[in-house]
């Protein structure tokens, strides 16, 4: 037994719910994938200043080289230059982190943005689809072992509603205990329907 029913009706809603769970997925993805690039723009101004700043300090480092060839005088001259470069060291690696760290904030509220509305839908979805696949084994498991029908006429008369008996038998119980065949095959149909069965035409008024 898999994790679809086999009654076409069952089937089809199952496949329907799948698909849609799977189109709700994708979509939050994406929205996911847009709130991470548009925080990341936020990014921009910082990398823009960090580029400028290094092209500012490899400026000022050919600077000082050249400055530091001056004879006699070479070491003062490139002082103001080195020190430049480094100050814009500083500010290239603040601005570095800046970037960093906004992109991991995009990061962050981009996978926010997926995961919280797809896992409040799937703490929904897949429990009853566990449900539906213990249910539906378990009634299989029966059925290949070659049992008959009453435990599942059993089992309707134990969980269905009064109206659902009722309009199978107005003596259900009495009809079970008597071993009417008619009235067993239509109970064990009901229960077998929860599990998304069919009811196997060996079993069928034997």
């Amino acid at each position: 037994m898999g994790f679809y029913a086999q009654r076409p009706g069952r089937l089809a809603g199952q496949l329907l719910g799948d698909v849609l769970v799977l189109v709700w997925a994708v979509l939050w993805a994406a929205a996911g994938v847009v709130v991470d690039r548009t925080v990341s723009l936020l990014a921009a101004p910082a990398r823009q200043t960090a580029e400028t700043a290094q092209r500012l300090s490899s400026s000022f480092s050919d600077a000082a080289g050249q400055a530091g060839q001056v004879p006699g005088l070479g070491e003062q001259l490139r002082r103001p230059f080195d020190a430049a470069s480094g100050s814009l060291g500083e500010l290239i690696a603040s601005a570095n982190d800046a970037v960093e760290t906004i992109q991991q904030i995009a990061a962050l509220l981009g996978w926010l943005v997926f995961l919280i509305p797809v896992s409040l839908l799937v703490a929904v979805w897949l429990p009853r689809r566990i449900r539906f696949y213990r249910l539906a084994k378990a009634a299989q498991a029966f059925l290949d072992e070659g049992a008959d029908l009453d435990l599942f006429a059993l089992r309707a008369m134990a969980t269905q509603p009064m109206h659902v008996l009722a309009a199978i038998s107005p003596d259900p119980v009495g009809a079970w205990r008597a071993g009417d065949r008619s009235v067993i095959d239509r109970l064990a149909e009901v229960e077998l329907r929860r599990s998304g069965l069919t009811l196997p035409a060996a079993l069928r008024n034997h």
